[in-house]
Formats: C-alpha cells, structure tokens, sequence
C-alpha cells in the first residue's frame, strides 16, 4: 500500500512538473522569442559583416595614405635634387668667370714689364695728347665761326618779321612742353592699361589651368596622362596676341595633345576646357550647354564626367540664373547626372512610327 502511495506521488510530480514545463513552453511561444532571436542573430551577422567590410575599407585608405606619403618623399627628393643641380651650375659658372679674369689679369702683368714696355706706353701718352690738341683747337675755330653767326643773327633779329618773338616762341614753347606732357601721360595710362591686361591674362589663364587639372585629375581614369593644361605663345613683341596650345603632362614629360591623343581624350579634354571656362567666365552667365558629351567616351571616364557635372550643379545650386542643359542618347549617363533630383524638365524625343 505504501509503495503504491509512493508511485502515486511520483506520478503527481511528474504531472506537475509537465504542467510547468508546458506553460513555460507556452509562455515562449506567445512572447515570441524564437523570432526575436532570431532577428538579433541575423542583426548580429549583419553588424559583423558591415565590421568587416569597414575594416578591408580601412586597410585601402591606409595602403592610400602609404602611397600618396611615398609619392610626397618622393617630389620633395627630386625638387632637392634640383635644386641642388641648379646651385652647382651657379657656382660653376661664377668659379668658371673668375678663373677666366684671372687668367686675363696674369696676361696683362706678363705683358706689362721692362722700360720698353714703359716708353711704348709714353709713346702712345704723347700721340693720345697730341690728338686731344688738334681736337680743341677745332672746337676754338668751331666756336669762333658760332659767335660770328650769333652777332649776325642779333643783327637779324631786329628786323619787323622777328617783332615779339621771344613771347612767341614761349607761347609755341609751352604749346609743346604742353603736348609732350599729355603724350607722356597717354603713354603711361596705355603702359598701365597693357601691363593690368597682362597681368589679367596671367591670372586668369593660371585659374584656368588649375580648374582644368583639378577637373582632369577627377575625371580621366586612364593612366597615361597625369594632366593637361593650356600654354600661350606672344605672338611678337609688344602685342596681346597669342598662341594657344594644349599641353599633356605625362611624368616629367609635357607633349602637346595634338596627333598624340586618342578620340576619347580628345572629346574629354574639349569638354573640361570648355568647363573651365565658364567657371572662369561666364559666372554670371550661368547657362552651359552640352550636346552629347559622352561621345567617343568610354563607361568610367562618362561616369566621371557625370560626377563633375554633378559637383558643379551642387557648388551652383543658390545661383539664380544657372541652367545645364545636356542632349544625349545616353540614358545610362541621363541617370548618373541625376534626371530626377535635379532636372526641372526632361525631354524625351523619339521618331515617329511613321
């Protein structure tokens, strides 16, 4: 009897004890844990691999940051170099000009020497006297001939036709010290004005080049051209004409563009140049108008001129009377330049089925 008590409590036990096992089971069930777990493991596998993705980005900028210090060590031996090489030729030169004086000096004090060197030297003493002689005796007959037309010039002078004519000759005399002072003037506003133009001219073709490269270097993925730039020639003395080039810096190198670049780098560097120059110009005027700018331009470098357009729209966008206008077929380039978030107006043209 007592044995059969005993598996009675043990089975109630149990019983109890499924009971709790069952409303915990239930009670996760409708807290809904399960998903809740899961959900932090996948935010963890997420979290985890956004880490990794951070720390391979990490590791490129610094192999970055290595290359551009290398590449500064680099430029900074090189322009020491130079400097170095150019300091040398200087000193060069001046121990080149001394040694020569005074190889000269030696010549001359080997020449100098004896009394026949001496009375050679008083020969000549004499001769150089008796020319400056001869010389001053035709200045008194010179001057002796002027002071004859002087006294016959007083006699003239009192003639009718010569009445006032030391007030005249004043006035015509002041007329002209007049006219040669506003020449004078005229000519230093004209020499002001020129050097302003040049000064200008320099300036702003130094603007140009530094939007041009900065515009080059952010756009041309190829590795052949580091930059280009534009390069004036006068075009003769004293004038304002010039000759302009398109230069390409490859290393230390600088080739003009022409016959050596491909059609692509052609229509790309027309497009930055063009750019540049409305910076530069035309910020007042602020329409700039590209037809099919994506011509002879593969995918990267159309994806960089996208990203220019787009960061010159961005620096423009508080000015009022700017207005880009782009025709193309591209629509894949229609998208990088952002249609929709930046575009008021967009045409599509088709042909007729017609």
């Amino acid at each position: 009897m007592r044995s059969r008590l005993s598996k009675r409590g043990n089975y109630q036990q149990e019983i109890e004890t499924l009971l709790k096992t069952t409303s915990k089971i239930k009670e996760y069930y409708d807290l809904k844990k399960g998903d809740k777990l899961k959900e932090l493991q996948e935010k963890k596998s997420l979290s985890e691999s956004q880490l990794r993705n951070c720390d391979t980005r990490k590791q490129e900028i610094l192999a970055e940051l290595n290359k551009c210090k290398d590449l500064m060590r680099n430029q900074d031996q090189l322009r020491r170099n130079i400097e170095d090489n150019l300091n040398y030729r200087k000193t060069k030169a001046e121990v080149d000009e001394l040694a020569s004086e005074i190889e000269s000096l030696e010549e001359k004090i080997l020449k100098i020497g004896g009394i026949s060197a001496v009375e050679s030297e008083l020969v000549k003493i004499s001769q150089e006297r008796e020319r400056l002689l001869s010389e001053l005796n035709r200045s008194h007959g010179t001057m002796a001939v002027y002071q004859s037309n002087i006294s016959k010039n007083k006699i003239d002078l009192k003639q009718a036709q010569y009445k006032d004519i030391d007030k005249r000759y004043f006035d015509q005399l002041i007329q002209l010290k007049t006219t040669e002072m506003a020449n004078k003037d005229l000519d230093r506003y004209y020499s002001a004005l020129d050097k302003a133009l040049m000064r200008f001219h320099t300036m702003k073709m130094e603007e140009i080049n530094k939007i041009i490269r900065e515009l080059w270097q952010q756009t041309y993925r190829g590795q052949d051209i580091d930059y280009i730039s534009i390069h004036s020639d006068s075009e003769g003395a004293g004038t304002r004409s010039y000759s302009y080039r398109v230069l390409m810096q490859t290393g230390d190198a600088e080739l003009e563009m022409r016959g050596r670049c491909s059609a692509g780098q052609k229509v790309l560097a027309s497009l930055i140049i063009r750019l540049a120059l409305a910076e530069t110009f035309c910020l007042n005027c602020g329409i700039l108008a590209l037809d099919e700018p994506t011509t002879n331009l593969d995918g990267q470098n159309a994806e960089s001129l996208a990203a220019a357009l787009l960061r010159i729209v961005e620096d423009r966008k508080g000015q009022e009377n700017f207005q880009l206008i782009v025709i193309t077929h591209d629509e894949r380039f229609a998208q990088l330049i952002g249609q929709r978030q930046h575009a008021e107006k967009y045409y599509r043209v088709a042909k007729d089925d017609q």
